[in-house]
This record gives structure tokens, C-alpha cells and sequence, in this order.
């Protein structure tokens, strides 16, 4: 039982990574249309988030971008051998994103981007086949990020500035196999709660201008470490293992991201992003309970993973700007260790989107993404029986997310 519980925490910052249990990168309409690549073009206060550097370039003094998404997720399961199937019901995720950059002179500007990348919810039915792995979790995240951007010349900028995170967390599962309840009181469970998990970070951004219609970026985005301490652990019908603490950190890796923009001519625009995130550091989760349960260890074993960005725009008339794209994304995931916490496979964007010029300061910016994640059948090979041997638990996961975004950009 005890190192059952070793999945607990990874939700903390696993699931942080994974809005509804994906990797889903939604952080600006216009970029977002354009298969979320950023690094390189020079659109809007998005920038604050793709690469601050391209900050420097904006037209007017100062640019404002708000904008919000509904993300609506599935996951389907069924076991291998058998006919027995279930499925998440994960209420609505509403990512928000405010960037805003100010140009203080000639070569000087100061932004800001406050974002909700990773605030969702994921429900299993009750007592499933997984539910001692787990039943469901509610995550919110805020990150806000002040930024500075240094235009060198016409030709290079620099840009970066320090990441603040702050999150809250609620997990629950059941800490018995099976699917029917176990004597008058119903199976036991556990629900982990912790509030005010707070880290920092920094990303580093650089653009390149060598024509006029080419543009090379490059963003660095630090490690960070979230440290949940002083963690709530209510633990119910199990007389055993009394409520408690729990203390844990895990790394979130550092990534980077390289691409260019190349401008065919004055309405046709397109844009390519390569993103690398070093997941190989993510090797276990070790937890430190403060009661009965010890301290467990979860092993994960991630690999580095790349992502491939393609993005169009085109400026179909004075009014409009209609956007496309497509990226191919990477599981960090081995076989083996593929858990329904985080049921993610290798899968593939497709965004679609459009600006409505109100006027010359004002256009309001719609989005799309449909993710698809290709069948897949695996498992989790890794849960210590506490005898030193393992269990398993797998099957058939269904997989598909889609999200319609909207928001406002303004420049002055």
C-alpha cells in the first residue's frame, strides 16, 4: 500500500504538464492558429511568451493581446483481453492568456504575459478498472512572467526576464484493486490537496532580421523545480494509515526553441518552430510521507522529446487574416511506463484561425486545435507490490482533444 501511493504527487507537476491529461500548448490566439509556432514572427504582445525579443519590433507603443480557450478532452480505455471499457468525463478547461508590452524608447521595451497553460480538470468513472491509480484531479496554474526586450539594431534584439508560478492542486484515488465497494464504509481513498505552490524560472530569448522578409528566433526556457511541501493527505476508510503530510519536488525540464518566419510577400507569411524539452531528467518521483506510508519511489524514466511547428498567415483582404497550421509532437513517454494519469502518445496538431480588423488598432482573433493522438496500446509495468516484485495495469487508450479560442489584440 504504501508504495501504491507513489503516484500521488506526480500530479502535482506531472499533470501541470498536461492539461487533462495532455500536453496541450495553448498560449496566444494568432500564434496558436499558426501551429503554435511564435519564435520567430513578429505579430502582437504574444511575443512575450514565443520570444521576448521580438518585442523590440512592434509597430505602435504599446500592444495588449487577451485571449481565452475552452478545451474540451476525451480519453477512452479498454483492456486488453477483455471487453470492459471507460471513459473520462473531464468538465470544460479554460486556459486564459494577458500579454502586454510597452515601448519605453527606440531600444527599450518592458512586457509582461500572465497565462493559465495548465489549469484543467480529469475525471474517471467511479471505482474503475485504474482507479487505484486514479480517480480524478483538479489543477489551476498561473504564470506571470515580466519580460524586457533589447533592440540592438535593426538587425539583432535580445530579450528574457525571470518565470513566477503558482499553482494549487486536488487528487483522489482509490487504494484498493477491483471495482465494487469493500465492506459498509466503500473502498478506501485517498485525496491530496496542497495550495500555493510557487516556483521560478527564466527564459531567454534572441532575433535575427538579416532581410527583410527572413526572421530567425531562438527562446530558452529554464528548469523549473516545484517543491510541494506540507502537502494535505486525507486518507479515508483505512484505519491504518491516519490523515497526514507529504513533502516531494520534480523538475520541469528546460527547453529550447529555434525557427524562422519568411515572408513570401506582403500578405503570405510562413513560419516553422522546432521546440526540444530535455524530459530526460524526469527519472522518478520520490515522495516523503510523514506518516505510515513512508517514503515511496515512482520510477518514470521519461526521454527528451522534439515537437515540429508548421505555421501559414495570409492577409485575404483589409478585414481579415485568415491563419493554418500543423505540428507533430513527441511523446516524452517510454513503453512501459504509460500510465492513465497521463495517457499521451505521439500526436498531431491541426489549427486553423482568423483575425476581424475592427481597425487599425483593434482586430479580434479567433482559434482553433484539434489534437489527435493515434491508438495506442501500453501499460504501466511499474507498480511495486512492496515484496519486490511488479504489477501491471494496460490496455487500448482513445485519445483526442479540441479547443476554440478567441480573443482581442490592441495596439496604439
Amino acid at each position: 500500500m504504501r508504495k501504491l501511493l507513489s503516484f500521488v504527487l506526480f500530479f502535482l507537476v506531472g499533470s501541470s504538464l498536461y492539461a487533462g491529461g495532455y500536453r496541450v500548448s495553448i498560449q496566444g490566439q494568432k500564434q496558436l492558429a499558426m501551429g503554435h509556432t511564435g519564435v520567430a514572427v513578429i505579430s502582437s504582445a504574444e511575443s512575450a511568451f514565443f520570444n521576448p525579443a521580438g518585442l523590440s519590433y512592434l509597430d505602435g507603443k504599446l500592444n495588449v493581446s487577451i485571449g481565452g480557450s475552452a478545451i474540451f478532452s476525451t480519453v477512452k480505455f479498454q483492456n486488453i483481453g477483455d471487453s470492459y471499457e471507460a471513459e473520462t468525463d473531464s468538465p470544460l478547461g479554460t486556459p486564459l492568456n494577458l500579454y502586454a508590452s510597452y515601448k519605453i524608447n527606440d531600444w527599450l521595451t518592458a512586457g509582461i504575459a500572465v497565462y493559465t497553460p495548465y489549469g484543467s480538470r480529469v475525471e474517471w468513472e467511479k471505482d474503475w478498472a485504474g482507479s487505484h491509480l486514479v480517480n480524478n484531479i483538479n489543477l489551476k496554474a498561473i504564470f506571470v512572467q515580466p519580460t524586457i526586450s533589447l533592440k540592438v539594431n535593426d538587425y539583432l534584439s535580445v530579450g528574457g526576464g525571470p518565470i513566477w508560478v503558482n499553482g494549487s492542486v486536488e487528487f483522489n484515488r482509490n487504494l484498493n484493486t477491483g471495482t465494487t465497494s469493500v465492506g459498509t464504509g466503500g473502498r478506501s481513498n485517498v485525496t491530496i490537496e496542497k495550495t500555493g505552490i510557487t516556483a521560478w524560472g527564466y527564459n531567454v530569448g534572441l532575433m535575427l532580421k538579416p532581410t527583410e522578409k527572413l526572421n530567425i528566433g531562438f527562446n530558452y526556457r529554464s528548469k523549473v523545480i516545484m517543491e510541494a511541501e506540507d502537502g494535505d493527505a486525507d486518507f479515508e476508510n483505512i484505519a491504518i494509515l491516519p490523515d497526514g503530510k507529504f513533502d516531494a519536488e520534480l523538475p520541469l525540464p528546460a527547453e529550447v526553441t529555434i525557427g524562422l518566419s519568411y515572408k513570401f510577400c506582403d500578405k503570405f507569411l510562413f513560419a516553422f518552430d522546432y521546440n526540444f524539452a530535455q524530459w530526460s531528467e524526469y527519472e522518478a518521483l520520490v515522495v516523503e510521507f510523514d506518516n505510515a506510508a513512508g517514503t515511496s519511489t515512482n520510477l518514470r524514466n521519461y526521454k527528451d522529446s522534439s515537437t515540429y511547428r508548421f505555421g501559414l498567415q495570409y492577409e485575404a483582404h483589409k478585414k481579415f487574416t485568415v491563419r493554418g497550421g500543423i505540428y507533430f509532437d513527441e511523446s516524452p513517454v517510454q513503453d512501459g511506463y504509460f500510465a492513465p494519469e497521463t495517457p499521451r502518445n505521439d500526436s498531431v496538431g491541426y489549427t486553423a484561425g482568423l483575425s476581424y480588423h475592427v481597425n487599425d488598432k483593434l482586430s479580434i482573433d479567433a482559434s482553433f486545435l484539434y489534437l489527435h493522438f493515434k491508438e495506442i496500446d501500453n501499460s504501466y509495468d511499474y507498480i511495486d507490490n512492496g515484496n519486490g516484485t511488479f504489477s501491471s495495469f494496460g490496455g487500448t487508450y482513445k485519445s483526442s482533444v479540441f479547443a476554440p479560442g478567441i480573443g482581442v489584440s490592441y495596439k496604439l
